[in-house]
């Protein structure tokens, strides 16, 4: 896989979609476009929060935010175990805010829509959030559910117990589900279980948007598929989905 021509579908990867019938979607940067100022004003509110929290500089705030993220799966995850931080108080902080710059997205809602079976949302973010963000996106009616932080006891991805607390929470065969993330090491214990990956890139990301390490991963075997245009993957895919089974007379 290069990450420059995102590989054709179908039959590019060794894991195909025959089997699927649960379609699991992170949210951030994966169902809305990462160039959207969305995550940035997140991860300044974050920031402000730490530094509030520990009455240190915004700098020190932001780099203590960062380790926390890198070696925790969420920086929520690091403040909680590392200083007792009350998550609601964070998660409300950190996700109050404007969404007018967000807007909706009908052709990737309708290939969404589109999909043979379930889909859900997984996000290490709260289920408030992501229901805003849906709805904002004019794609809230295609998910049955939505397992944030506080479904996961704050449990991040990417950690494996995450993902068997997801997966027995909403009764997921994991050879029967493929999941879509922004980050790849979000995909690795997904790959591991029998999911089929996709890796889900904005088309002309550089380094400066992302920390250097959110990109390692991106060209290792666990991540079967990788697109720039998650709407046309998905009515792909739709296409080439075997027909649903009928009973027969």
């Amino acid at each position: 896989m290069t990450l420059a021509s995102p590989p054709p579908f179908p039959g590019a990867s060794v894991m195909s979609f025959d089997a699927v019938d649960t379609w699991v979607f992170d949210l951030d940067n994966t169902l809305y476009p990462a160039h959207h100022d969305l995550w940035f004003q997140i991860d300044a509110r974050m920031k402000g929060y730490i530094s509030d929290l520990l009455g240190i500089p915004p700098e020190d705030a932001f780099r203590i935010q960062k380790d926390y993220y890198r070696r925790y799966g969420t920086s929520l995850r690091g403040l909680m175990i590392e200083h007792g931080v009350e998550p609601d108080a964070f998660l409300a902080h950190v996700h109050d805010v404007d969404l007018s710059g967000l807007d909706a997205a009908p052709r990737l809602a309708a290939a969404i829509e589109a999909l043979p079976g379930a889909k859900i949302v997984y996000t290490n973010g709260s289920e408030r959030h992501a229901r805003n963000v849906l709805e904002k996106l004019g794609m809230d009616a295609h998910f049955a559910a939505v397992h944030d932080i506080v479904a996961a006891e704050f449990h991040p991805k990417p950690t494996e117990e995450a993902y068997l607390r997801f997966l027995r929470t909403h009764g997921v065969d994991p050879k029967r589900a493929a999941m879509f993330e922004d980050l790849a090491r979000n995909l690795e214990v997904p790959h591991r279980l029998g999911m089929v990956t996709v890796l889900v890139i904005p088309p002309g990301e550089t380094i400066a948007a992302r920390e250097s390490w959110e990109f390692e991963g991106r060209e290792d075997a666990y991540v079967d598929h990788i697109t720039e245009d998650l709407a046309g993957f998905l009515e792909t895919v739709a296409r080439e989905a075997p027909p649903p089974v009928t009973e027969q007379d």
